[in-house]
């Protein structure tokens, strides 16, 4: 059996309950090494087989899974964040499907929910913007035409932009040639959830120079949009004492 486990954003305790049972049953383990924390293989078994895929291919991966499985072993492939995110996993399943593997998938905490958190940020503020666009730049990896950041900033929604440290100038550029100014605020959060987690708040415009004045060259998100304000947005209407709901009906003397 063979576990896709997301490995949450960085902090050791922010896997799941699940995900860390899951690793202390695994026989083998094979984890991201390049951007997991390595602490969280503390969880682990001591004669537990542990690889890191950071120096192996998609091939090599599916060996040491392949051989595991013939020996009757579990298997937890350690994912960063939540795997169902820029995780490489289908190309992986396709895999163990064809070898007749039976496998099963444990959510994580993404960094993008580290990164809001870190922020003490909802990026859903009403009157503001309601939808999140998880999206990154063109680099060695493309994406599709349809999905280029200037397409997306025409919907001036909140926008997380992963992968992408290293093309902020271009990114500034994309997102202004889409709609947003060059003083919509933005922050950039570096390992969030990490010990040596660092965030910065800036605007589209000074992306780039921000990156530079505090050395972040990988390993960081980006939030565009004006959430990052915190401001200007409109009560819930959940909560407002005049709004009837499914539990709870609407009180009279707000309406008098």
């Amino acid at each position: 059996m063979v576990y896709f486990v997301g490995a949450g954003s960085g902090a050791p305790d922010l896997i799941t309950v699940r995900g860390m049972h899951l690793l202390g049953q695994a026989d083998v383990i094979i984890y991201a090494g390049s951007l997991v924390n390595p602490q969280l293989l503390d969880y682990a078994k001591e004669d537990a087989k542990i690889y890191n895929s950071a120096k192996m291919t998609l091939e090599e991966v599916i060996g040491v899974m392949k051989e595991a499985e013939s020996s009757g072993s579990v298997t937890v492939r350690l994912h960063t964040g939540d795997p169902c995110i820029y995780g490489a996993i289908r190309e992986q399943m396709d895999l163990l499907d064809e070898l007749g593997i039976i496998y099963e998938s444990c959510p994580g905490v993404s960094a993008f929910c580290g990164a809001a958190s870190s922020l003490n940020l909802e990026y859903t503020l009403p009157d503001v913007s309601q939808s999140v666009i998880i999206t990154r730049m063109a680099g060695r990896t493309p994406v599709p035409e349809k999905e280029e950041i200037a397409a997306f900033a025409v919907h001036q929604a909140t926008m997380v932009v992963f992968l992408s440290t290293g093309l902020l100038e271009q990114l500034s550029a994309q997102l202004i040639a889409g709609g947003y100014t060059a003083d919509t605020p933005a922050a950039i959060v570096y390992k969030a959830t990490w010990e040596d987690e660092k965030k910065y708040i800036c605007t589209v415009g000074t992306l780039a120079q921000t990156a530079r004045e505090h050395g972040i060259t990988k390993t960081a998100l980006m939030i565009i949009g004006d959430v990052v304000k915190q401001s200007n947005y409109s009560r819930s209407e959940l909560y407002n004492p005049a709004f009837s709901t499914e539990f709870r009906e609407a009180r009279r003397t707000y309406f008098e």
